[in-house]
């Protein structure tokens, strides 16, 4: 045991470095700076990561598991039509993707499979999700009718992000409207 008491953990860390994500670019996170934003010496940071691309997987799966606790108000919402969960649900995403641009990105974007969240956790996420949507577009269907939504939300919120949707306009409703006409299109014969 340690003489000292410990004065972070894996959860502050990770928590530092999505901080210093948002505010200054993943390029520019290092471990030097997430001591310091903890306020230990960064050797310290070892009894808790093993290195930067651990903790660049640590916050990459955060962020995913953020994002879907975001979805379940929405995905809860007795009551209520799946088409109207499902535009919340867009909704959320949307404004989750805003709150959190950096890491967001980071964690969509990745290219290196060492820092990819876990297939298995997201799939469980996703099954949720595309149990809504087979209530709209039929059991059958639903699993590219889902494949189609997500690459719809995912890609506008990122043209936002990197302010590709440059003609002006209301980018809000834009948003609603794109996602009210996919929604009708996948909607069964009823």
């Amino acid at each position: 045991m340690s003489p000292y008491p410990a004065r972070t953990d894996r959860q502050q860390i990770i928590e530092a470095a999505l901080e210093l994500i948002e505010r200054k670019g993943v390029e520019n996170l290092s471990l030097n700076g997430v001591a310091a934003k903890t306020g230990v010496k960064t050797p310290s940071l070892y009894n808790h990561i093993s290195g930067k691309k651990d903790l660049l997987r640590a916050v990459i799966e955060r962020t995913f598991r953020e994002l879907f606790a975001a979805y379940q108000p929405a995905l809860q919402a007795e009551g209520t039509s799946a088409e109207e969960r499902l535009r919340r649900v867009f909704r959320l995403h949307r404004n989750y993707a805003h709150a959190h641009p950096n890491a967001y990105i980071l964690a969509y974007t990745t290219c290196d499979p060492d820092l990819r969240a876990d297939p298995v956790e997201l799939e469980g996420q996703a099954l949720a999700l595309q149990g809504v949507m087979a209530e709209i577009s039929g059991e059958e269907r639903s699993l590219p009718a889902l494949r189609g939504a997500l690459a719809l939300a995912h890609g506008f919120v990122m043209l936002e992000l990197r302010e590709q949707l440059q003609r002006g306009g209301d980018l809000g409703q834009a948003f609603e409207d794109s996602v009210e006409a996919y929604l009708r299109g996948w909607e069964q014969e009823r």
